[in-house]
C-alpha cells in the first residue's frame, strides 16, 4: 500500500512523470534510428541494447520483414528496409525513496519507497506520413492513428485512438509533441481512448502517451507504468 506522499514527494514524482524518458525511431542521417530520450534529451542506447526485448519491422502490408538492430556507437540503426517498425523496452522496476532517488529494485527490497513501478517502453515507426496501422501483438500500449484519410500539413487536426491490450483506455495521458513540446500539459483521452489534436510538425513528428496499468505483484510494485510513442514523418515542400 502507498505511503501518504509529502508535498515534496509529490512534486518529486510529478518531475520524473513530465520528464519520462521513452523510446522513439527518428531519421538520423537517412537512416531510421532508436533513441531513447525525451525532448533534446538523447540518452547513451547502446548500453540499453539488452533491455529492448521486441523488435519488429514490416513492409507496406503489414507483413513482417528481415531487419535487426545494427549497432553503430552511439547510435542504433535498422539495418533492413522497411515500411515500418516497432519495440519493446523493459526497463525495469524502479522504487521512489522520496528524496527524488530512484533505486533498481522492488518493494519487497525497499519495503518505505513511497512508489515502486515497472516501466515498459513501446514505440512505432511509420516511415513516412500517417496510415491505417493494426494492432501490434506486442505493442501492449499503442497509439493508433483513427480515419481513413490522414494530414499532410502541419496544423491539421489528427484524431489517435489509445488501446491497452486491445481495449481503449480512458484517461491516458497524451503529449502531441514528445520531442519539441515536452513540457506542454497532456491530454488526458476520453471514455473511447481518443484525443484530437493538431498535427504539430512539418517533419517529424513523434506523439507520446503514458498510462498506469494496475499491479499483478502487489508485494513487488505498486503499478506498471507504460510509455507508449508513434512517430511519422510530413514530407516537405521539394527544394
Amino acid at each position: 500500500m502507498l505511503k501518504k506522499l509529502s508535498v515534496l514527494a509529490i512534486a518529486t514524482l510529478a518531475a520524473a512523470q513530465s520528464y519520462a524518458h521513452g523510446i522513439y525511431f527518428a531519421e538520423r542521417v537517412q537512416k531510421t534510428a532508436l533513441v531513447y530520450g525525451v525532448g533534446a534529451d538523447d540518452l547513451q542506447i547502446v548500453k540499453r541494447l539488452p533491455k529492448i526485448e521486441s523488435f519488429t519491422a514490416y513492409n507496406d502490408d503489414w507483413e513482417k520483414v528481415d531487419a535487426e538492430l545494427k549497432v553503430a556507437d552511439p547510435m542504433i540503426f535498422v539495418d533492413g528496409k522497411h515500411a515500418a517498425v516497432s519495440a519493446v523496452m523493459q526497463n525495469g522496476i524502479w522504487s521512489n525513496t522520496g528524496e527524488g532517488h530512484w533505486i533498481g529494485k522492488g518493494r519487497d527490497e525497499v519495503p518505505n519507497a513511497i512508489l515502486s513501478e515497472e516501466t515498459i517502453k513501446y514505440a512505432v515507426f511509420l516511415d513516412g506520413p500517417l496510415k491505417k496501422i493494426p494492432q501490434l501483438p506486442a505493442q501492449d500500449l499503442q497509439i493508433m492513428p483513427v480515419g481513413d484519410s490522414f494530414p499532410l500539413l502541419l496544423g491539421e487536426m489528427q484524431t489517435y485512438q489509445v488501446l491497452y491490450r486491445g481495449k481503449p483506455v480512458e484517461g491516458a495521458m497524451f503529449k502531441n509533441d514528445f520531442i519539441n513540446d515536452t513540457d506542454a500539459k497532456p491530454i488526458p483521452t476520453d471514455k473511447n481512448g481518443m484525443v484530437t489534436m493538431p498535427v504539430r510538425n512539418q517533419g517529424l513528428n513523434v506523439v507520446a502517451v503514458t498510462y498506469d496499468a494496475p499491479t499483478d505483484r502487489p508485494k513487488i510494485i505498486d503499478k506498471y507504468e507504460l510509455l507508449a510513442t508513434l512517430s511519422f514523418i510530413l514530407p516537405h515542400i521539394p527544394e
